[in-house]
């Protein structure tokens, strides 16, 4: 997954980085390669501190902007973060890579998980890899999908926990059991 991912951020990253006179020459590679780090880095990151249902949403298609979702701004700030410093490039010069880079990636990341045709991306290998292999007795394809098709419960906006827990113990009651308490253990 790193060599695809690597891969796909330099295919986008053009102006950001391969383009961007502040990054040396010989340095762009390495650029590139911390721009990819920080995307596994921070989903890895979102996933571990418990915000799996962010991931979810990302790739479930569910945040209308990815640059508000907040795992975006997490692989950002990082990315600004290790632009700094191992560049030395001023904070507007690194916002200005992170900014145009990480949503792109994100969302070519995405789109190419959720195309069927392509698979250089899977969806499932991705959060395998991520989560150590805590989900590999998941379907997350299914779940993205069914959050994707509008699992909504409560008729807020949003699937939130009461949703979850409907979808995986079968009702709204709020208990949960079996796949529900798997993957509410699952990061911890």
């Amino acid at each position: 997954m790193l060599d695809q991912l690597i891969n796909l951020v330099k295919e986008n990253a053009g102006q950001a980085i391969l383009n961007n006179a502040a990054i040396p020459a010989e340095r762009k590679e390495e650029a590139v390669q911390v721009a990819g780090d920080s995307v596994i880095g921070g989903l890895q990151q979102a996933l571990s501190q418990g915000n799996v249902m962010d991931v979810v949403n990302m790739f479930a298609g569910r945040s209308s902007n990815l640059q508000e979702n907040p795992v975006t701004n997490q692989i950002s700030g990082s990315l600004i973060n290790q632009m700094a410093s191992k560049f030395g490039l001023s904070n507007s010069q690194a916002s200005g890579i992170a900014g145009s880079l990480i949503p792109t990636v994100l969302g070519q990341l995405i789109k190419r998980t959720n195309d069927p045709n392509d698979n250089g991306f899977n969806v499932q290998d991705i959060f395998n890899q991520l989560s150590g292999g805590k989900t590999s007795g998941l379907n997350v394809g299914a779940i993205i999908s069914k959050l994707s098709s509008g699992l909504d419960q409560d008729g807020d906006g949003d699937v939130d926990m009461q949703d979850l827990m409907s979808m995986f113990a079968g009702s709204g009651s709020g208990g949960g059991g079996g796949l529900f308490d798997k993957v509410k253990n699952m990061f911890k």
